[in-house]
């Protein structure tokens, strides 16, 4: 399932050294919840000790939303794919690619992000349509694009994040 090299140019070592990415990490997995949660710990174990609170918690919950994203709508009505995450280290941010080979993003674009109605009482307000709105707030330079059938999206966390 993982066996193709990644599009990413994130995961390249000269591409890395060029951004002055000091550390970087790259992991695939298949687009399912189990395996989710698993990248993400290990996300967390390789990276929380190099990031400050704020900013880990913008990287966790940014990475939580795009992979459940994938795996919900991106695979939707397909089997499970892979999903590579690429991750590398600069002096002021955590810069993340994330690729895979589900669906295209509606119209060939990211979702506006805008956040949802809330006109409702609390326990009225709708579970879902929260999530590329709080993926816009947290992260710097979003960019999406489609290639030869892999959707690319990257992003950067900056490392002031919640600091």
């Amino acid at each position: 399932m993982c066996t193709e090299r990644p599009l990413s140019s994130l995961c390249d070592q000269a591409h890395c050294a060029a951004k002055g990415v000091v550390s970087a990490y790259r992991t695939c997995f298949p687009a399912e919840p189990w395996a989710i949660r698993a990248a993400l710990a290990d996300v967390r174990a390789r990276f929380a000790g190099n990031l400050s609170a704020g900013a880990f918690g913008a990287a966790e919950l940014a990475l939580a939303e795009v992979l459940n994203n994938v795996a919900e709508h991106g695979y939707a009505d397909m089997p499970p794919g892979a999903v590579t995450v690429c991750l590398g280290l600069s002096a002021d941010s955590l810069h993340v690619r994330i690729e895979d080979r589900g669906h295209p993003m509606p119209g060939g674009r990211l979702p506006s992000g805008l956040m949802p109605e809330v006109a409702h009482a609390v326990e009225d307000l709708a579970e879902g349509g929260w999530g590329w709105a709080l993926i816009r707030e947290l992260t710097a330079d979003l960019a999406y694009e489609r290639r030869t059938g892999h959707n690319l999206l990257t992003f950067r966390i900056p490392l002031a994040a919640g600091g």
